[in-house]
């Protein structure tokens, strides 16, 4: 297991979907408990989280609680270590972060995890690279974004390790699986006439290069998402015509307006995804289950009320649930990588959905790259171009290493490329509009942000981007209210949307608003105008040691920036006035630069 500090938005995916799950679906009280500690600790307010503070925050005790007498905090917190021991054991054996409650205390931890799948569901699905310089590339690095791009061996047996006692059971069915569906593909590989492959060579990589060339799907193929209804009911029928609605509207799925025709099949159906409209535990509740059609694992499973399910109500709710399962930072592309089961799209979009929660040179290069050899290799994809266009920009406005030539022209030809290749695509039409806004054309910049968000209102993205070009087009009491909302209803979000909260509660003049939305701003490679907003929001609110460490830490990182933050600000397009106010509450924390 990796010991690298997770970025704070990977723990906040990783939290949302332990707190949907099964495990802790009928422990009300551990979902709170979880939720707060992780909440406060994230938020930099670790100090507080002892029992008595606990108590009252999470339990609802009162100023007499006497923690020698009342254990409810120990068994709880006892409780919610098993309940995560559980999960990580089960349902969350592959979430690439883990959080702990070390014993002695209530803080928690994080670690990245190096665990894959168990293996009789890797056998089913997952690639295994066919050298072994493929399998020694970095993770992350854009070695592997090919490797995993372009599988060489979609369905080569893999090296299993000792079963764990939980998993013997399973060891028959396993190996059975294997023994069918190398039979299975030993008859495609016959009629392909591909024997000839097996002639001389290295009969074992050929085998399975000839495998992937008739396995390998497509490499521009998206996920597929079907809906089930078994629920009778007015109430389900609007909440399947509100996910319905949603659906429609995601690029990076295709959305198939009817049942599965024929029986799951491992391999065709690996990337395959069902929302399951179910009844709920009580009268009036919905149940909606996203299920993976192949292997019938649940996803998400998240119980909708009756006052969820109204009709003020639902498409909040259906809008949380998408765009926390259907993004490339989601539930379902997190299950597609840790599966193995990437195409060369699928691919590149989960490096570019890593990249937006952790945003660095490393990460940025690793996506970059994976999308420009699908553009050269005339991709088809509107959202290839898209993508390349943002991070294009991303290269000029933060400066980073590749591509050495970049310019604000080649982002926008890729952008026009992206919207002449899907002329309705939401990510097109934000592209367009982020470079607008870079380029000093707010009202460009809003036009086509507002479309994005008209294309599809249910992905919280399309309408975190439109309140944010808002407030950096000076409009910040009408974008301020959109992000807030967007950042509201998906606690799992990338670190950007925090920012541009930041800025409007700013300069609406909330600043205990503003110092929350700053808290969200930690990544694995702070930048000047994150650690400048952070800074800010703690000396706003008196935490004096931690604006003192920050302001240590912007002056030996950023010498530039510290010197001069007026020049950052304007060189990004900043309105005049949230620059002069910026300036002025750096210059009150104690930025000698600030001018």
């Amino acid at each position: 297991m990796q010991h690298t500090t997770p970025a704070a938005p990977a723990v906040r995916e990783t939290l949302e979907r332990l707190l949907a799950s099964e495990t802790f679906g009928r422990s009300e009280r551990a979902r709170k408990l979880l939720r707060y500690l992780v909440e406060r600790e994230q938020a930099g307010e670790a100090d507080r989280l002892k029992g008595f503070s606990i108590a009252m925050d999470v339990f609802g005790k009162d100023g007499d609680f006497d923690p020698s007498t009342d254990a409810v905090v120990r068994v709880q917190a006892g409780r919610l270590r098993e309940l995560l021991q559980q999960y990580f054991a089960n349902e969350g054996v592959a979430e690439p972060v883990r959080i702990a409650i070390p014993r002695g205390g209530y803080v928690p931890s994080y670690e990245l995890n190096a665990i894959r799948l168990p293996a009789e569901v890797e056998a089913k699905s997952k690639p295994q690279p066919a050298t072994e310089e493929a399998t020694n590339a970095p993770p992350g690095s854009p070695e592997d974004a090919r490797n995993r791009a372009h599988p060489a061996a979609l369905l080569s047996v893999p090296a299993v390790a000792p079963a764990a006692p939980s998993l013997q059971r399973h060891l028959q069915f396993f190996w059975l699986a294997i023994a069918l569906v190398i039979l299975m593909l030993g008859v495609l590989i016959l009629r392909q006439g591909s024997v000839v492959l097996l002639t001389g060579g290295d009969t074992a990589v050929e085998t399975a290069v000839a495998t992937a060339s008739i396995a390998a799907p497509p490499v521009e193929n998206l996920p597929q998402v079907y809906i089930a209804i078994k629920a009778d009911s007015d109430v389900a029928r609007r909440v399947a015509a509100s996910l319905r609605a949603g659906l429609s509207g995601f690029d990076t799925i295709n959305f198939i307006g009817r049942d599965a025709d024929n029986p799951p099949d491992p391999v065709t159906d690996a990337a395959s995804f069902v929302f399951d409209v179910l009844p709920g535990p009580r009268s009036g509740d919905i149940m909606l289950e996203l299920q993976s059609v192949a292997t019938g694992r649940v996803l998400l499973s998240r119980n909708l009320t009756a006052g969820d399910s109204a009709n003020t109500a639902i498409e909040d709710q259906i809008s949380g649930i998408l765009s926390s399962a259907l993004p490339a930072s989601g539930t379902i592309y997190n299950y597609i990588e840790q599966s193995g089961i990437q195409t060369g799209l699928t691919a590149c979009l989960v490096l570019n959905g890593k990249y937006y929660l952790d945003q660095n040179a490393q990460t940025h290069e690793a996506a970059y790259r994976c999308l420009e050899d699908l553009a050269n290799g005339k991709a088809k994809s509107s959202l290839v171009y898209s993508e390349l266009a943002s991070l294009h920009l991303e290269a000029v406005t933060d400066h980073y290493p590749y591509p050495a030539d970049a310019t604000i022209d080649k982002a926008m030809t890729f952008a026009h490329r992206a919207i002449q290749m899907g002329p309705t695509s939401p990510y097109a039409h934000r592209a367009l509009g982020y470079l607008n806004s870079r380029m000093g054309d707010s009202a460009e910049s809003i036009r086509w942000m507002r479309k994005a968000y008209e294309l599809n209102p249910y992905d919280l993205a399309m309408a975190a981007a439109y309140g944010y070009g808002l407030v950096f087009a000076g409009r910040y009491s009408e974008g301020t209210p959109i992000i807030a909302h967007a950042v509201d209803i998906a606690s799992a979000h990338p670190t950007w949307w925090d920012y541009g909260l930041f800025a409007g509660e700013f300069m609406m003049g909330d600043m205990n608003k503003a110092t929350l939305a700053g808290d969200g701003l930690r990544t694995t490679e702070m930048k000047s105008h994150y650690l400048a907003a952070r800074l800010i929001g703690a000396k706003a609110a008196g935490r004096e040691k931690l604006a003192s460490r920050l302001l240590q830490e912007l002056t030996t990182k950023f010498p530039k920036f510290a010197a001069d933050p007026r020049a950052t600000f304007v060189e990004r397009r900043y309105p005049a006035d949230l620059t002069n106010r910026l300036v002025e509450a750096l210059r009150a924390a104690g930025l000698g630069g600030a001018s």
